[in-house]
């Protein structure tokens, strides 16, 4: 059976290498996390498996298909309809309220709009707000809510817990753990926080330009 992701012989450089020759698949159910100190590659990693960075020399399949070689309009669907990015950036849509911000997300998937996890991420009573009028910690979870209303096969995510206390972080992991288990999916996840890094099925440090595991 095909890997959700599958990266073989993948490096990347800008002015200095950043990693080289890495390999890793990423299959239903399993959750990989990387680790690394900052500038060593952890969000340009992200970035190419998730469609978002062309690299230097290797190859990412998402689902059987190598990513790279497509035309644009089948890198279109595989973002929209195969994979999620909770970016550490939120990026929603200012001029919408988060509920409009969730169902913008929910339509172009063609998913429908998830009530239950409204009310498990506690942004209920804010649906009616625009995000500039919420605290960065509700961007967050707004930006996780969107990302899962997709109901994504794969979930990139680059440190979703970095604005939130300590309770909500519990909570929100504990809630892709449960998604990607529920939906036959996988999570990739980045983060500096090695707690939230070891919750994972595989732990890797990036480091010295390779993925070592931990």
């Amino acid at each position: 059976m095909e890997a959700l992701l599958r990266v073989n012989n993948l490096s990347h450089s800008f002015d200095y290498p950043l990693f080289h020759d890495l390999n890793f698949t990423l299959e239903k159910q399993q959750s990989i996390s990387i680790t690394g100190v900052s500038g060593s590659g952890k969000s340009t990693l992200l970035h190419i498996c998730s469609t978002l960075l062309k690299p230097k020399s290797g190859e990412v399949f998402i689902n059987g298909k190598n990513i790279y070689k497509l035309p644009n309009s089948e890198l279109i669907k595989i973002r929209r309809n195969s994979i999620g990015i909770i970016f550490q950036s939120h990026f929603l849509f200012k001029g919408f309220s988060v509920k409009e911000n969730m169902e913008i997300a929910a339509i172009l998937a063609k998913t429908n709009f998830d009530k239950n996890l409204i009310e498990r991420l506690g942004i209920a009573h804010i649906l009616k707000q625009k995000p500039g009028d919420i605290s960065g910690g509700q961007q967050q979870r707004v930006s996780l809510a969107r990302v899962l209303s997709k109901k994504p096969k794969i979930i990139f995510a680059d440190e979703p817990t970095g604005n939130l206390d300590a309770a909500t972080a519990k909570e929100v992991t504990s809630l892709l753990f449960d998604y990607i288990e529920a939906n036959n999916a996988a999570l990739f996840l980045v983060t500096h926080d090695l707690n939230l890094a070891k919750c994972c099925d595989t732990t890797y440090k990036l480091e010295n330009l390779e993925l070592k595991p931990l």
